[in-house]
Formats: C-alpha cells, structure tokens, sequence
C-alpha cells in the first residue's frame, strides 16, 4: 500500500466499532492510527501500540493506558543502581527506568496540527537478547484515549502465511508518526539463537518498515473470508529486519506466553482480571524478567550480524546528521 493514510489522533473514528475480542468493524486506518503512538527514550525513537482497561482505584474505576513495544526501544531509559540490603547488609542491584515520552500526533483537514506528549513509566521489561524483547509501559495521564487495540488470541494462533497485514509505526521516528504500510505473512517460524535456551521464535512479514517501525504493530486485513472475523486485530510486534519488506515480528502466540509468565496477561485479552492501581504502584512490582545485567549493547550488534538484520530503532541523532549510517551484511540463510 503506497499511499500515506493520516487519520484524526486522539478520536476513535465515528464509524469504527470494537466489540470486546471480535473484529473492528468500520474504516481500519483511523483505528489502527488511534492506537498507535510514537515512543520517545532519550536519543531513540520507536513505535508502540495502546491498550486501554479499566482498573480498580478503591471503590471506583478508572480508565488508564498502556503500551505495548519493544523492549530495546526503552533499553537506554534503563539503569542499576546498587543498594544495601538493610536486614542483611549485603549489596544488591535495583533495576530501575526514566520515563518514556509517548507523542501522539494530531492531524485535521488533511494537515497536521500538533503533538501530545505523555509521560509513560515502564511497569514490565524483558531484555531483547536474553529475554523476549517486549515492554508494558504505563501512560501516568489516565485516559489519555479511549481506543484500545484488539489482539489475535483465538484461532488459528498462527497467523498463516499469505494473510494479508497492515502495519502502523513511527517511521523514521516522529517524522513518519503514523505511517502505515501493507504486506502478507511471509513466514512463519523463524528461530534465531538468542538467550540461552533453544532459540527465540518469529514470524516474517513483507510490510514495509524503517528505524522508528520497531515496537509498532502489525495488524490482520480481514480481506480474505477466513480472516473476517479477525478484521483489524493486533498479531504481532514489529522489532527487527533485513531490508523494507523482510522483517520480523514477535507474533501475538509469544506475547501471550510470556505475559502469562509475568502477570500480565490482562494487556492482552480482556477476559483476564486488571491489577489495582495499588497493585501497579507497589514498589513490589516486578518490572524485569530478565535479571539484572545491561544489555550487552556489542553483543545485540553482533547477534544481528550474523543474520544480517538490524532494529528498526530511530536515532534523532542520526536523523539530525550526527551519527553515521551504519552498514550490515547482507542477509544469509543458516542451517
């Protein structure tokens, strides 16, 4: 899809509807543009993917939003800070992250108008290397939107290749905020030797991406009559690539395995139970899975090396002419 889509940010489209799981139902680009958002971490710039609950604050609800991205769009928010156990006087690391900036853009009349920023503190990290490369984070202003994105948790789990997808994201960073691209599943599968178990496992899509597409979602056409009841849904995240239009994604059937793992399950499917706002502001939340060690900045270059793929993370330096571009190998097939 060569044409530039903007849809109005900030208001879910009159005509889109969402019932709970099922399909979106109406226009998919203004919907898909609502639920997306730019993620600002320092120097980097990347895309993520809003959803909203509703969370119990005492005796009332309230609404608040979270946004799913990847995990090495806000590694450079995170640090160690070495603190002494006070029963035990023995040392310990504490994982600690700054907030992330979220932008949403506001466009009307075909132009656009402005930005909203948003603080977001990030509540569940897992280490692109040694973990899965996913991130929650937090809007600390409640109902910043009342959109939420829809993901792929029925059947089939696996997307099949030649599904028709959408993808949203920040390309090039804030620059292209919003900008959507089309493809199909390329593949299904794809095992890479990250971590320290037997592989970590992802899907490939022909949507086009650039540096500021990673953390953005990845969303089902509905064009095929197989895939109509799964119209608009979220399948996956988009982190990593070898050129525009081979890229990997973290399907949705990951996400879910490792947000039951974490407790975080609710970010997922709406028929999981919210945590409290209590809850999510105890200093007894568990933000990282991972352990405690940095992520091995060498050790993410080398990894994505060797098979010829890059993170699709924007750099505001890069684009301001400050770094240069950095060259890879090309891609190679291994047994």
């Amino acid at each position: 899809m060569k044409r530039l889509l903007l849809g109005l940010a900030l208001v879910v489209a009159m005509s889109t509807t969402i019932l709970a799981d099922g399909p979106v139902e109406g226009p998919l680009a203004p919907y898909m543009q609502d639920v997306s958002v730019t993620i600002r971490a320092d120097y980097g710039q990347g895309s993520g993917v809003i959803v909203t609950r509703e969370i119990k604050d005492g005796d009332k609800n309230i609404t608040v939003n979270f946004v799913w991205t990847a995990a090495h769009v806000v590694d450079n928010l995170r640090h160690v800070r070495q603190v002494i156990d006070p029963k035990t006087g023995q040392s310990k690391n504490v994982i600690e992250f700054k907030d992330a900036a979220i932008v949403k853009e506001l466009v009307e009349d075909g132009r656009r108008v402005g930005e909203l920023k948003m603080d977001a503190r990030v509540i569940k990290y897992s280490d692109s290397e040694n973990g899965e490369d996913l991130a929650l984070l937090m809007i600390r202003k409640r109902d910043f939107v009342s959109s939420s994105a829809v993901f792929h948790t029925g059947s089939p789990n696996i997307v099949p290749i030649g599904t028709r997808l959408f993808h949203v994201g920040s390309l090039l960073g804030q620059t292209g905020a919003g900008s959507m691209t089309s493809g199909i599943m390329s593949q299904v599968g794809r095992v890479l030797n990250l971590g320290s178990g037997d592989g970590t496992v992802f899907d490939q899509t022909t949507a086009t991406a650039f540096p500021g597409s990673s953390g953005g979602g990845v969303f089902i056409s509905g064009v095929e009559d197989e895939n109509k009841k799964h119209r608009g849904k979220y399948c996956g995240m988009l982190v990593r690539g070898a050129g525009e239009t081979f890229n990997l994604i973290v399907p949705v059937r990951r996400m879910i395995k490792w947000s039951k793992a974490v407790g975080c399950e609710w970010a997922i499917s709406t028929e999981a139970k919210s945590p409290t706002l209590a809850q999510l502001q105890s200093s007894s939340w568990v933000v990282e899975d991972s352990g405690v060690e940095w992520r091995d900045p060498e050790k993410a270059d080398a990894n994505n090396k060797k098979y010829g793929l890059r993170f699709w993370l924007g750099d505001s330096r890069k684009i301001n002419g400050v770094l240069p571009t950095r060259e890879f190998e090309q891609l190679r097939y291994e047994d």
